[in-house]
């Protein structure tokens, strides 16, 4: 009996390392696959060993892992693709909804290192000084040389009441911006008549509510007597392209307003209803405009319903597509690029306008609504549509 039990035992024993080694020989081959490297397995766990062992101070383990998740996505070398982890996952939700807390700034990389790409209207930032086109060189004194989109974007975020320091260069100066954080909740459009026939519409980004916003506007201007408009999408940072196609359906032709092209080849494409006869058109642009703001210029510029005025686009003609990873965390990802109704490709290069007009003081602004000083751009828009 006795004997009978230890072969039991050891076949167990036997079983298990059997187990274990095709576990284990299944894990290289992953880590493998996965890395392009026999040693991938190797290097992984060394690396790990190192950082949970040498590092100067306890490190948790679940900050070491949301790192490797963060640090794939980066190494992907595109700056809009990122993993979200909790508190990224509710800022994103709650920007798309147009309310959060934070400054009011859209950020991005530009060409030498982290960038203001638009400075929102009526928010903290625009308030304490911040404009459109300033480099961030710090936060809260932390250099940005080395630092991702993500990580400045969980630096500039925090709760209502307390306060950033934004390092800023300007052209030659520098300087310290404390900004306040608020509860932001953006009204994304505003409108007015600027004559007895040519109405204004401002569009401040592309929520989940702009599509509704502006109609709207569009129909109280007509009711006001509205022959011709003014579509202002300067320091529009976009948002979501659903919001801006519900816009496009009110100023453009039946037909194509923007095609997305993925990896795969495969098209798809956002139509306009048509919902409007087209009326005389002047769409304003400068460098804070990008991504949906570029798809409504792109497309009005193609289909040649109306006047592009201002400066260059910003150039980011690129599709993010956020995926829900597990619980509350997701993994936002650029997933195509946008191409204008005559198959343009924006990104990098932006819109260029029809007429380019620069403002005599491109960063002095005035009053509560942001509106620009002694607004040579907005003059000649109303210029060329009154000669129409």
């Amino acid at each position: 009996m006795h004997i009978r039990e230890g072969g039991t035992l050891l076949g167990l024993l036997r079983r298990a390392a059997q187990y274990i080694f095709a576990g284990l020989v299944v894990m290289w081959l992953t880590f493998w696959y996965l890395s392009g490297s026999p040693l991938g397995m190797v290097r992984f766990f060394y690396t790990y060993f190192v950082a949970t062992h040498f590092f100067m101070d306890p490190v948790a383990k679940e900050t070491l892992f949301t790192g490797s998740l963060k640090g794939m996505m980066e190494s992907l070398g595109e700056p809009h693709s990122q993993y979200l982890d909790r508190n990224d996952f509710d800022q994103i939700m709650k920007q798309t909804s147009a309310t959060y807390s934070g400054v009011g700034i859209v950020m991005g990389m530009g060409p030498d290192g982290l960038e203001v790409v638009s400075a929102i209207e009526e928010q903290p930032a625009a308030k304490a000084g911040v404009k459109t086109g300033d480099r961030i060189t710090s936060i809260n004194g932390t250099s940005t040389k080395s630092m991702s989109l993500s990580e400045a974007s969980a630096l500039v975020r925090g709760e209502a009441g307390t306060t950033v320091v934004l390092g800023i260069a300007r052209g030659q100066e520098t300087m310290d911006i404390s900004i306040v954080r608020e509860q932001i909740t953006l009204p994304t459009v505003r409108s007015k008549m600027l004559t007895n026939d040519i109405g204004y519409i401002r569009i401040s980004q592309f929520a989940e509510k702009t599509g509704t916003e502006f109609a709207e506007a569009y129909k109280e201007l007509q009711g006001k007597g509205m022959k011709k408009l003014v579509l202002d999408l300067r320091n529009n940072p976009g948002g979501l392209l659903t919001a801006a196609q519900e816009v496009g359906s009110y100023i453009l032709p039946k037909g194509p307003i923007v095609t997305i092209k993925d990896r795969s080849g495969h098209t798809e494409s956002y139509d306009s209803d048509g919902l409007e006869t087209p009326i005389p058109l002047v769409v304003l642009i400068n460098k804070g405009s990008a991504s949906a703001s570029e798809i409504i210029a792109g497309a009005v510029q193609d289909e040649k319903v109306g006047t592009i005025v201002g400066t260059n686009s910003y150039g980011k003609g690129t599709v993010q597509t956020v995926v829900n990873a597990f619980g509350d965390e997701g993994i936002k990802i650029t997933i195509a690029k946008y191409h204008t109704p005559n198959d343009r490709v924006i990104d990098g290069t932006g819109i260029a306008p029809d007429v380019t007009v620069e403002l005599p003081s491109p960063e002095g602004r005035t009053g509560t609504k942001g509106d620009f000083v002694d607004d040579t751009q907005l003059a000649k828009a109303i210029e060329i549509l009154q000669s129409r």
